[in-house]
């Protein structure tokens, strides 16, 4: 029987898991009065439901302060990812000569080590997501990562090249927990919002953080640098154990599939697909660690070679097993189409791109021109604000002009950053070029991460978030530590052994120059796509006009 209820004593509606095939009515919100921490531990999304369909979503049943403290703590993965980064980063050669490292090809595992095992587990990791819940692998990625970051400060205690090797071992191991967090937020995020301009804000400001997590945790380091540098790792873990205890009262529950939700342990480690899954890491491994092992010990070393093949040859043997032998794949290439091949393709070039202009923006402005970390941090500054407007700019464009002009929008913004960078004088006013470059470059980040994420949340089902999340941030992640990796090799082969300031800038340049070359490539990739939607949009032109003509008897 049907009730009609007024609508101040209707049950509230319960989020619909499927996509909704329908538009619905606007939003509206539940009215509410004072926020009780009860209501976080219990969303209205888990009430009972009131009908048996709706189209509601999870984020119209959040009160004005929940969903801000829900929005805040998964941006916070993109901030924590980046701080971690460019933090370490920023003091590069602060921490060498505490470390007692001085091959350049090791210091540069201070870095890469992190971005290696970021850009690795991340499509395991979303899977885990879509199998234990968003909110629970947030949580201990929070604590994962926490955790190792405390014991990177910890490494100032032991003796000798003990000290570097924990130090690198605890960065490496710390990249597994922005590896949890990045796909099972963007997970969460599309499971919560309806596909529409809310959805596109949202995950714009997600893009948006990461700009401002790398000034924000470069600053920090270099503050904390002036008193002891153990404190930059001792801080970034005790800001993620707060985190991981604010996410146990503000995220929500994502009920899990009914398949999953009553299977035993043992198979649910069965639905990771671990076959593939370590086919897949190592082969990502492997290729990871030779191209950024090359650059500080040369391509003549045996070992480096036969890694870059074996992990080369095995990539093949990944996608065969994700496609004709694993039983629930990591990637369900059924839900990626050539819209999604070009995006992705874009993103490999762009970020590639950006990972060498970080890197050597860096590099640049402290042993070039002679500036302290903090200076140099001042000078990044601009993106922060560049950051956000780029974000708000693709939530709003994106669903007018489509997702291919906003990714040759942001490969432009990756080659003409990268070329004020190669192209600027030692000499010259921070003004002239360094200035315009920090406000282009975030243009390219901003733009291309929400939109290829949101590009892949609309095309995957709800259940599927998280593989889809993972897929952008693997690309994402992957490319900078590949992009870092190429550019050091070009940088040793054209620096003549970079013993004067001279080589040392002419290695920088040609590293540099590569990053223009990427960049370039993604133009002509986010142009072939644009071009591609041209076609498709005359086709259907002829399409409604034939139709029109077969009305008509002609």
């Amino acid at each position: 029987m049907d009730h009609n209820y007024p609508m101040s004593a209707m049950p509230p509606k319960a989020p619909s898991i499927a996509p909704s095939l329908t538009h619905s009515l606007p939003p509206t919100r539940p009215q509410t009065g004072r926020t009780s921490l009860s209501s976080f531990r219990t969303p209205s999304f888990e009430r009972p439901l009131a009908r048996p369909l709706s189209t509601q979503s999870i984020a119209q049943t959040f009160t004005p302060l929940h969903e801000f403290l829900f929005i805040a703590l998964l941006c916070s993965a993109q901030v924590t990812t980046q701080a971690a980064l460019v933090g370490p980063l920023s003091i590069l050669h602060v921490l060498g000569p505490a470390l007692h490292i001085t091959n350049p090809g090791v210091l540069a595992w201070l870095i890469a080590g992190y971005s290696l095992t970021v850009g690795s587990f991340i499509l395991l990791s979303g899977r885990m997501g879509d199998i234990w819940g968003y909110k629970t692998m947030i949580i201990f990625g929070n604590v994962w990562f926490g955790v190792w970051s405390f014991v990177g400060g910890v490494s100032v205690w032991c003796e000798g090249e003990g000290k570097s090797i924990l130090f690198i071992f605890s960065r490496v191991l710390a990249g597994i927990g922005p590896a949890i967090l990045l796909p099972n937020s963007l997970g969460l995020l599309g499971a919560t919002y309806h596909n529409g301009t809310r959805k596109n804000m949202v995950f714009s400001l997600f893009g948006a953080c990461a700009p401002n997590g790398a000034i924000l945790g470069a600053t920090f380091a270099a503050l904390w640098t002036l008193v002891w540098w153990p404190w930059v790792f001792f801080t970034y873990a005790l800001a993620l154990f707060c985190l991981a205890g604010l996410s146990v009262f503000v995220l929500p529950s994502v009920p899990v599939r009914p398949q999953l939700r009553n299977l035993s342990l043992r198979q649910k480690i069965a639905e990771l697909d671990l076959v593939g899954a370590s086919v897949g890491i190592t082969a990502m491994i492997l290729v990871n660690f030779a191209i950024n092992q090359a650059p500080g010990f040369g391509w003549h070393q045996v070992y480096i070679y036969v890694m870059l093949i074996v992990g080369a040859a095995l990539f093949p043997v990944f996608f065969w097993i994700e496609m004709y032998v694993a039983q629930k794949p990591l990637i369900s290439f059924q839900a990626l189409g050539i819209d999604v091949s070009f995006v992705l393709g874009c993103m490999s070039c762009g970020w590639a791109s950006f990972g060498i202009f970080i890197y050597y923006f860096f590099q640049f402005l402290q042993l070039q021109r002679g500036l302290t970390p903090l200076l140099s941090i001042a000078q990044c500054t601009p993106m922060c604000v560049s950051g956000a407007l780029a974000a708000i700019c693709c939530g709003r464009i994106i669903g007018r002009v489509g997702p291919a002009w906003v990714m040759l929008i942001s490969m432009m913004a990756f080659l003409l950053g990268n070329l004020l960078l190669a192209t600027a004088p030692v000499q010259q006013t921070y003004w002239a070029q360094i200035f315009v470059a920090a406000i282009i470059m975030p243009w390219g980040m901003d733009m291309s991460f929400p939109a290829a994420t949101l590009i892949i949340s609309d095309r995957v089902k709800k259940e599927h978030q998280g593989m889809g999340a993972s897929l952008v941030n693997t690309v994402v992640n992957y490319s900078i530590s590949i992009g870092v990796g190429i550019a050091g090799t070009v940088e040793v082969h054209v620096n003549n052994g970079g013993n004067t300031k001279a080589d040392e800038l002419l290695g920088y340049r040609g590293a540099l120059y590569m990053a223009v070359g990427l960049g370039g490539l993604g133009v002509l990739i986010a142009l072939t796509f644009v071009g591609k939607g041209f076609l498709r949009t005359g086709e259907k032109k002829e399409d409604v006009e034939h139709m029109k003509g077969e009305d008509f008897g002609i």
